[in-house]
């Protein structure tokens, strides 16, 4: 709970914990998160949260009608302009429930789009969001409109006659869709003469992904000195943050910081930022950031690995899992967790607050990139000057010799460089 600012808007958090929901959360840390994500806006204050036990959701109204009553009393004693409910909410149901109760209703794939909304920093985070938006009200405008059989005549340029407002709205949704769709086809333009730009730097890329807060922005910061947004709330970072850096043992390489995965996120997300992702399907290694204090973890690390999965990383992209956080981890607990990441290739425990293990994380992204390179022989003709001029940009010329054939060039390169290499 925060204190109420005159500017405001007073919250209840509402967590639905359905019974019947295959894909049922433990409701304690569910309702966690859900306040997390609405202290997310800064506009919003939250003087109230709870679960809601449910068997099966109320079609009408999500919730039976008791507990509607029970919650409106609640809500009206506590002066509340907004109710944030963790889960799926149809347009019937938020539109009954905001008649019953006399609030704004927002279910948590409003929220998130709320929050993205607020927190997009580039041109093309903004267009992502603004199109994420418009699809989410394209299919709720039933709740906006009590006067569908309303017709209304044409003029030519609001559509023929008999057309129905539901139908106008939703062809101005359209139109507008298709204006932001041509928008960002040239941002992606851009990105692209960018990333051909990086790929001319011979650093391998190194991307940080994890769930939202699990302190990604802290661990960039740790790692560059960079001032990159880094706060204690969900979402923190929407657009990815990218350095060319030398870190403290020498290494020199591009450290890509990305947008914090969350479970459920909503499908209109899922496609619209999928471009910013981009990144973590370039990189040469990434580093897996877990809040390992958190009690759902675990769950939060499936949660990662199905989206990078869903996104095509590649199982030969080599990744460290990062346990941050350590420092919160009681003392006990904390010493069995360094003991059990030591026994994994690939863990380690750290803390992006204090400095601990940071030297031994430094050493494993050097060994595991030192590593991923391979050495060749490349035999090139005189006419593939070109080629022989983009080897020696990537910096991967080990030796170089020259007869009557042409150039015979020994290159160390990873499997990315070998791979534009093949397909120039």
């Amino acid at each position: 709970m925060t204190e109420t600012g005159r500017d405001a808007t007073r919250a209840w958090v509402l967590h639905p914990d359905i019974k019947s929901d295959s894909q049922r959360r433990a409701p304690a840390p569910a309702l966690e998160e859900a306040v997390s994500l609405a202290l997310a806006l800064p506009h919003l204050v939250v003087v109230g949260s709870e679960v809601v036990p449910l068997r099966d959701p109320n079609p009408p109204m999500l919730f039976g009608s008791g507990k509607v009553e029970e919650l409106k009393e609640r809500l009206s004693e506590a002066e509340v302009e907004l109710v944030l409910v963790d889960g799926p909410v149809t347009p019937v149901q938020q539109r009954n429930l905001e008649k019953k109760w006399g609030v704004k209703v927002l279910d948590r794939t409003g929220l998130i789009l709320e929050i993205f909304s607020d927190r997009a920093a580039t041109r093309e985070g903004v267009l992502q969001v603004e199109m994420a938006h418009l699809n989410y009200q394209r299919t709720r405008l039933v709740r906006a409109w009590t006067h569908l059989e309303r017709q209304r005549g044409g003029l030519g340029f609001v559509g023929g006659p008999g057309e129905t407002q539901i139908e106008a709205d939703r062809r101005a949704i359209d139109e507008q869709l298709v204006r932001l769709r041509r928008q960002l086809e040239k941002v992606v333009k851009t990105r692209k003469l960018h990333r051909e730009a990086r790929a001319k730097v011979p650093y391998p890329i190194v991307a940080l992904v994890g769930y939202t807060n699990a302190g990604k922005s802290s661990l960039f910061n740790r790692l560059t000195g960079a001032e990159v947004m880094a706060k204690d709330m969900l979402f923190a970072t929407l657009d990815p943050t990218m350095r060319a850096v030398r870190l403290e043992n020498g290494l020199e390489v591009i450290l890509s910081d990305t947008v914090g995965f969350i479970s459920d996120l909503p499908t209109e997300l899922v496609a619209a930022f999928r471009a910013t992702l981009e990144e973590v399907l370039e990189a040469d290694l990434i580093l897996h950031v877990r809040d390992i204090s958190h009690a759902e973890s675990e769950e939060q690390a499936e949660d990662v690995e199905a989206i990078l999965d869903s996104l095509g990383v590649k199982e030969e992209t080599p990744q460290i899992e990062v346990w941050n956080k350590i420092d919160l981890v009681e003392p006990d607990l904390a010493q069995d967790m360094r003991l059990r990441a030591s026994r994994e290739e690939d863990v380690l425990t750290v803390s992006a607050l204090t400095g601990e293990g940071m030297p031994a994380l430094l050493d494993r992204v050097k060994e595991r990139l030192s590593g991923a390179t391979r050495r060749a022989l490349l035999d090139l003709p005189f006419e593939e000057g070109k080629r022989r001029a983009w080897l020696h940009e990537q910096g991967v010329v080990a030796e170089e010799r020259q007869d009557e054939a042409g150039f015979h060039i020994l290159v160390d390169w990873t499997p990315r460089q070998e791979k534009r290499y093949r397909e120039m």
